[in-house]
């Protein structure tokens, strides 16, 4: 072969300036990073109800935007949810980096554990959770699913109602604005609900409850309960008095079995107490409905107890063949 086909080495050029578009640093990749994912830092509004505002805001974005359906139980559930959680370091990075299919397992285990000491109230929110126990769930659900935790988390929701502070914890009630967010305006219209914002029942609350007025003992009952905005006002107006919530008797009446669930675990969140009861019926029935809700209560422990102590000799029974194990070790048959 010819070395005419061979390539000839270039003569040296005289250098040249770099173009100005080289000098520019090559554009980030839009692909999805493998690593770790960590919440970012939220700026949040100074006010706590702007920050709840704007945490349902983006929920609803970003449900919507998964197609998550029509179930408007399923977000407004996870968002309860994440709201039991106490905002311990780290925690928050990592329920960022969960799958979508082990996020119901983290719902069920956050009620559960608020089952254990408050039966009747996680039994009222059953509406909110019952989904996460779906033994075949859709995908497409739990994508969406995966979208609200992030957002949520990522707007700070941890922030907002994960403090050990209860007085902290009550500043704003963050499931009123996603509830009111997820209904169709035709729906609230027939159903007649409409949410009293924070600032008329603080207004009211600072009006009507003074050192004169709140006496430990007394019952606080409110028939037209919603997701409980009275309420937290009522209990941050006694803590700012001095008062312990504990002290009070709170009974919270709702006709929609939705809002009388985020009113229960709301009750949780601002920690009102063990004499808080949250029924749903209807207020304007000749029935006493208190005795009613007090019973499921009862009930509600009665079975929570049954629970417990089988899960209890469950345990005593494994510990025990574990103890004859290690007394008596099987031998193998010799050869």
């Amino acid at each position: 072969m010819s070395d005419d086909f061979l390539p000839r080495a270039a003569a040296p050029a005289a250098a040249r300036p770099a173009p100005s578009w080289a000098k520019k640093s090559p554009p980030k990749s839009k692909a999805r990073t493998t690593g770790k994912i960590t919440a970012r830092r939220y700026a949040a509004p100074r006010d706590p109800h702007e920050h709840a505002r704007k945490i349902a805001e983006n929920v609803l974005d970003a449900w919507y935007q998964s197609f998550g359906g029509s179930s408007i139980d399923v977000p407004l559930g996870t968002v309860a949810g994440l709201s039991l959680m106490r905002n311990h370091p780290g925690l928050a990075d990592w329920v960022l980096n969960l799958a979508p299919e082990q996020l119901p397992q983290l719902l069920k285990e956050i009620y559960l554990g608020h089952w254990i000491k408050r039966p009747d109230l996680i039994n009222r929110a059953i509406r909110l959770h019952d989904w996460a126990w779906n033994p075949e769930p859709d995908q497409q659900q739990l994508r969406a699913v995966h979208a609200v935790t992030r957002v949520a988390i990522n707007t700070g929701l941890m922030d907002l109602t994960g403090h050990e502070d209860p007085w902290q914890c009550s500043e704003a009630d963050v499931l009123s604005p996603l509830l009111t967010g997820l209904r169709h305006k035709s729906d609230k219209k027939w159903r007649g609900e409409y949410h009293t914002p924070a600032c008329v029942t603080d207004l009211l609350v600072n009006m009507t409850v003074d050192k004169d007025f709140a006496q430990p003992g007394m019952c606080i009952r409110e028939p037209a309960l919603g997701s409980g905005s009275m309420f937290r006002s009522v209990a941050q107006r006694l803590r700012d008095l001095g008062l312990n919530t504990h002290d009070f008797h709170w009974y919270g009446n709702d006709i929609d079995s939705l809002s009388a669930g985020c009113a229960a675990v709301n009750a949780i969140i601002w920690d009102l107490g063990p004499r808080c009861l949250i029924g749903c019926a209807d207020s304007l029935a000749p029935e006493d409905d208190y005795a009613k809700t007090r019973a499921e209560a009862l009930e509600a422990f009665e079975e929570r107890d049954q629970y417990l102590g089988t899960a209890h000799s469950l345990v005593a029974v494994r510990r025990a063949f574990d103890l004859v194990d290690e007394l008596m070790p099987s031998q193998e048959p010799v050869a």
